[in-house]
């Protein structure tokens, strides 16, 4: 395989104490933090999405082509706000301090509204992902690629089937799994279907059962086509490593992550942690949405001119124009293996 090597020396002092160093600090900032800060700020922009149910079933039930939209367009809203950012939030332990209630977090955001089984949530995306960010073979963002498919198919298309694909992802994730842990993320799963069903024909009113469907169908569907871009903007095509050869973890997490600039309706919808603070998650993935960008903890900013003074990349872009280099350099990025990356003077 191609090796790209990458110039360039890790901070004076050496990676691991600018780690220690950048968590006392970080540490510090959250001590000093309230609750509101850290749980409570995150809790009610996810009541703030759930309002977005009340419109979004007047509307349907006011009927035609424009209250169809519109009722949708709501309920797309509530199902990402609950379904993406609080399964994201609920798999790091961001939405409460307690382990019980962290857990009861987790079984609803993620089984009951992410239809995916929690344990293998978890561990696919906190102790992979996280664990082995752009580590070849283990946290590269393969699963994200689909080389069968032209650029337009896979960027503008493919995530479409996003809400049929989730529950045959849940089913694989189960296979294997103990029954009880099974049964009770099937129940949960279900609970979550049919309640969303449930509202859509007893509450809006909606008499024909394909009509029902559709809606789900269509209100699950409204992001899915940021959600994949972002899935893949802020990894894949960023230095990455072998498992062999991997940076210390403030190296890695410099060079292999990237921000998402400039994109308030997506941060809201889906949390800053998966949008413009991405490098601040990773390195700290328990810090809640509000904590990476609240004004007053600036962890943001702390977290950025930290890095640039140990002489580290601090790497953000927009999303046009990762939508542009995407597009324009698809087959580089999502079909061909990506090339090895040297940190030279990097010990």
């Amino acid at each position: 395989m191609e090796k790209e090597r990458t110039a360039g020396k890790g901070p004076p002092g050496g990676p691991e104490e600018a780690m220690s160093e950048l968590s006392s600090l970080v540490r510090a900032r959250i001590r000093s933090s309230s609750w509101w800060d850290r749980h409570g700020a995150d809790w009610l922009g996810l009541c703030t999405g759930l309002a977005f149910l009340l419109p979004g079933v007047w509307l349907l039930q006011a009927g035609g082509v424009l209250g169809a939209i519109g009722g949708c367009l709501c309920l797309g809203i509530t199902h990402t706000l609950v379904a993406v950012k609080g399964a994201h939030l609920a798999s790091h332990g961001a939405l409460a301090q307690r382990q019980p209630w962290r857990k009861l977090c987790s079984l609803f955001f993620i089984e009951v509204c992410g239809m995916l089984p929690m344990e293998r949530g978890v561990a696919t995306h906190v102790k992979l992902h996280h664990g082995h960010t752009n580590i070849l073979g283990l946290g590269d963002s393969s699963t994200w690629r689909m080389p069968f498919l032209s650029r337009f198919l896979y960027l503008f298309i493919a995530p479409l089937s996003l809400p049929i694909i989730t529950p045959l992802v849940c089913l694989g994730y189960l296979r294997g799994e103990r029954m009880i842990l099974a049964l009770r993320t099937v129940c949960l799963a279900s609970l979550g279907f049919i309640a969303h069903y449930w509202m859509l024909r007893w509450v809006a009113g909606l008499q024909s059962p394909i009509y029902v469907l559709a809606c789900m169908f269509v209100s699950r569907n409204i992001c899915s086509l940021p959600l994949i871009h972002i899935n893949i903007f802020q990894h894949i095509g960023l230095p990455m490593f072998s498992p062999e050869s991997r940076p210390p973890r403030l190296v890695q997490m410099a060079h292999a992550v990237l921000n998402l600039s400039g994109c308030s309706l997506l941060d809201w919808v889906f949390g800053h942690g998966l949008v413009s603070c991405h490098v601040e998650h990773h390195l700290f993935p328990s810090l809640s949405d509000n904590m990476c960008r609240q004004v007053r903890t600036k962890i943001k900013p702390l977290v950025s001119n930290f890095l640039k003074s140990k002489g580290l990349p601090y790497q953000e872009a927009s999303y046009g124009s990762r939508l542009r280099h995407f597009y324009d350099n698809y087959d580089e990025l999502m079909i061909h293996a990506p090339p090895i990356t040297e940190l030279v003077g990097v010990q």
